[in-house]
């Protein structure tokens, strides 16, 4: 009944923290909703693309009588803004973001138009979109799946060390395997093909989501290696700490972004609220 508990509480912080990273990282849809004429709608804004084409912005409208306006500039910046008519193709409301390099950012914003009377979608906010390289998805979904793997073995071998059930040893080292792999190798695969640089965080640079990863490693490393020839729980349940509280920080915030001017890749804050 205990190891039934150890898992069932492993899965549910595990799951929690999935939904939690879907809600908050920067990269992922901006959902939002506008009413018109009683019929309220619901968008979601891209905040990411990936490969070499332009980025479609698509808004599914049943009204006809519907129009929108596409506002982009390049971000940061503090350019004209440019502005185009989105134009129906297969029954939505479309426009073109011309393409960017790997790390490139744009700004921008729609506003919908009806009668004369305008909806500006996400409150008026502009959202920022970066543009990426094709990360292949025999090397995405496993580094995705090792990294939530990784997490739910943290979190077991967490609760197992306070309970100080002897296998919490045993999950210490392999969250270290599964992490060193998830993390430190399709991790840099990944990072290669988006953004075209292995590692970008210390000593080199200072991306968050590198830079996490690495501070995770570090302290299960430690846990297992006091454990070796003595048990030490005390490590263990400090580690899946540092891997929970890892995890709440959301994904990409201070990731790689192009500089417009220079046209290098910098490390930069990407906003969670604009």
């Amino acid at each position: 009944m205990k190891n039934l508990l150890f898992w069932t509480l492993s899965v549910i912080i595990t799951f929690s923290a999935i939904i939690y990273q879907r809600s908050t990282g920067p990269t992922y849809d901006k959902k939002t909703k506008i009413v018109i004429d009683e019929t309220e709608y619901n968008f979601k804004l891209l905040r990411s693309h990936g490969g070499e084409k332009d980025c479609k912005i698509e808004l599914e409208v049943a009204d006809q009588d519907i129009i929108a306006i596409l506002e982009y500039r390049k971000f940061p910046t503090r350019d004209r803004w440019i502005k185009q008519t989105m134009e129906i193709q297969d029954g939505k409301l479309t426009a073109i973001l011309p393409h960017l390099p790997p790390a490139g950012k744009y700004e921008y914003k729609v506003t919908l138009d009806k009668g004369g009377k305008q909806y500006p979608l996400n409150e008026g906010n502009s959202v920022v979109i970066r543009f990426k390289g094709d990360v292949p998805a025999g090397i995405l979904i496993p580094h995705i799946f090792f990294m939530f793997f990784a997490m739910f073995l943290s979190n077991l071998a967490g609760i197992m060390a306070i309970f100080k059930h002897k296998k919490y040893i045993l999950y210490a080292k392999i969250t270290l395997g599964t992490l060193f792999f998830g993390g430190l190798v399709l991790g840099p695969a990944v990072q290669w093909y988006a953004f075209g640089e292995a590692w970008a965080g210390v000593p080199f640079a200072w991306d968050l989501t590198d830079n996490k990863t690495l501070l995770a490693f570090i302290f299960w490393g430690i846990a297992v290696i006091v454990n070796r020839k003595k048990e030490k729980p005390i490590y263990s349940i400090i580690a899946s700490i540092v891997m929970l509280a890892v995890y709440c920080i959301p994904h990409s915030m201070f990731g790689s972004e192009l500089n417009p001017e220079t046209g290098e890749i910098i490390q930069g804050w990407i906003q969670l609220f604009m």
